[in-house]
């Protein structure tokens, strides 16, 4: 009888790794879920509460796993909380963690336009988590994701948040591009990272095949609403982000928008072999609101 594999996840109770778990669960894996927030288990699921990720009330619970999908990290900081701190600090425990409970895989979610010539403070922290994961001798899978979508991420509930007072804000000109991925494709992905050797040791892009403006975005996503669409001074946008912890946008939101990053779907398709689902359909078919 073949033993089922079993997966850490952290930061259990997110989007990525909520639609994660569920697919997992599904396909009977065998889960010790981590989060600093309460959730709701799925089938063959182990839950862990915890809100510093503290050694001696993980390691045992964790060890043996066949691997561990690490999806803590924030994308706006404050003086409470900042990038150091949780994309690197935490992932460099998380990775002490992994070693010490003889994980031998381990796969990240950092971000797409993350490199070593970046002067944006998101991507620098994540580039540093990706070197602690690189260099830790454990079989990694780093993703560097686009825009990640379905009915509940971030940027679908703001953009719904829009249509319920009926006007939605776009920062500039709105021509900038993004690269969006189906979350329904991400799980198999991600899935496929833990089970396949092809993908060790390896960082790739995680994005779609399709590339939009985002004020064609935001139309496509208003489809059939009678919705304003009112783009507003950039400059004001960032001194709202700067002066403003409540800004619709933060610092580094602006950056990575206006930043038109690409990704190469090309090798992510290669290597994972999956059809991917058209975004611009999903947002055509309404199935995103």
């Amino acid at each position: 009888m073949v033993k089922p594999i079993q997966v850490v996840v952290t930061g259990a109770s997110g989007f990525v790794a909520k639609n994660l778990r569920k697919y997992l669960s599904e396909n009977d894996v065998n889960l010790i879920s981590i989060s600093r927030n309460n959730f709701r288990t799925y089938k063959n699921e182990q839950k862990i509460i915890s809100k510093d990720y503290k050694e001696k009330f993980i390691l045992n619970k964790i060890k043996n796993s066949n691997a561990l999908i690490h999806l803590v990290g924030i994308g706006k900081q404050s003086v409470e909380i900042d990038y150091e701190m949780i994309n690197v600090e935490l992932t460099k425990h998380i990775v002490n963690l992994a070693k010490k409970a003889k994980i031998k895989k381990i796969v990240y979610n950092s971000g797409l336009g993350v490199s070593s010539k970046t002067s944006v403070g998101y991507f620098i922290s994540k580039y540093k988590a990706e070197k602690i994961i690189v260099n830790s001798g454990l079989n990694y899978t780093i993703f560097r994701p686009s825009y990640i979508v379905g009915k509940d991420d971030l940027f679908t509930k703001f953009l719904k948040k829009q249509i319920k007072i009926k006007t939605i804000e776009i920062p500039g000109s709105g021509q900038y591009s993004i690269q969006p991925i189906f979350i329904n494709d991400v799980v198999k992905i991600l899935f496929q990272s833990i089970t396949e050797k092809k993908f060790g040791n390896k960082i790739i892009d995680l994005v779609g095949s399709e590339y939009l403006t985002f004020e064609k975005y935001v139309k496509l996503f208003c489809r059939g609403n009678k919705i304003k669409i009112k783009k507003v001074n950039l400059e004001n946008t960032y001194y709202n982000a700067i002066n403003n912890k409540k800004s619709n946008f933060g610092i580094d939101d602006l950056n990575i928008l206006v930043g038109d990053f690409k990704g190469n779907y090309n090798q992510l398709e290669k290597i994972s072999q999956i059809k991917f689902e058209s975004v611009v359909e999903l947002l055509k078919s309404g199935r995103l609101l």
